[in-house]
């Protein structure tokens, strides 16, 4: 089949889906309505099914549009991009990355790694997906993101999984907690405790009662969560402790949460890059791809 299309059909395409019609995406396109349904139809035809499903009431995606949505928007971003750097405009580095993050890695340290990344090439844009590792990995496949962080390997065979380091558990409690004093932890410190944990559907639940499970170690988990940033609101409160990878652990100055590495033995998780085999990063991408190597290695 050859794919056969315009960049303006692309951009026709995008404003219907974030205007929720035609005749506001006309208005904002400067063009007659009727010429912008023959975009969509050409691009429909090129595509080989329908974008839109069309009511007298409204307008709404096809399950192909949502798909296609996310690979306009990097097919555009990439050619403006590369068009800059052909006019010269491009020593302003502009650009857009767009990125799939679990959001253990986004709270603290990716933050921490745009900031640095900012200051050498202040005019490019971030688009970050904060997703569960399985979400993460489905939009790295689709091509949805560029590449993600995460910390599960895929059997999928078009993703490639670096390793880049290793992200300790460890417990969350209130600076007042006995369990602040001790000075050193083991599973079996926690065993009777209130604990705040993230839901069973999570990965991170899973790393650490597979581990558990083989320690005979029994933890009670008096509350359930779909967030660590949740589980740290309930241990500022004093309703329990929590226990969470260290990338998502507050930074040591907290002044109400303390956290504790915890022993006998250390649970882990490994933190990488996911990358299509077959992909192709964008000149920011690589940029920003390569310092968080260099980051995480130091």
């Amino acid at each position: 089949m050859r794919i056969n299309f315009e960049l303006q059909d692309m951009r026709a395409f995008l404003a219907v889906m974030d205007l929720g019609g035609f005749h506001k995406a006309a208005e904002a396109l400067n063009m007659s309505q009727p010429a912008l349904s023959r975009r969509i139809q050409a691009l429909e035809l090129s595509v080989g099914a329908p974008l839109f499903e069309r009511t007298t009431r409204r307008v709404s995606p096809t399950t192909i549009g949502r798909s296609l949505a996310p690979l306009a928007r990097r097919l555009l971003d990439e050619f403006e991009e590369s068009l800059l750097s052909m006019t010269g405009v491009g020593q302003r580095q502009a650009g857009q990355i767009v990125l799939a993050c679990v959001p253990t890695a986004a709270f603290y340290f990716l933050p921490r790694a745009i900031e640095r990344f900012n200051k050498r090439f202040p005019h490019i844009r971030f688009r970050i997906l904060d997703l569960s590792a399985n979400d993460g990995l489905e939009a790295v496949a689709r091509g949805e993101a560029e590449f993600g962080i995460n910390f599960m390997g895929s059997s999928d065979p078009e993703l490639n999984f670096t390793a880049l380091v290793d992200d300790p558990f460890v417990l969350a409690c209130r600076r007042d907690h006995r369990l602040a004093r001790k000075r050193r932890l083991s599973w079996k410190d926690l065993e009777g405790e209130a604990l705040i944990g993230v839901s069973r559907a999570s990965g991170n639940r899973m790393i650490l009662e597979s581990t558990l499970a083989k320690l005979n170690v029994q933890l009670n988990f008096q509350y359930e969560v779909n967030h660590l940033t949740t589980s740290l609101g309930l241990v500022e409160r004093g309703l329990g402790i929590s226990v969470l990878p260290k990338l998502a652990a507050p930074p040591g100055d907290h002044s109400v949460i303390v956290t504790k590495s915890i022993g006998n033995p250390d649970v882990k998780r490994t933190i990488g890059l996911v990358e299509r085999r077959t992909g192709r990063l964008s000149p920011s991408a690589q940029r920003f791809r390569d310092m968080l190597v260099e980051t995480w290695h130091t």
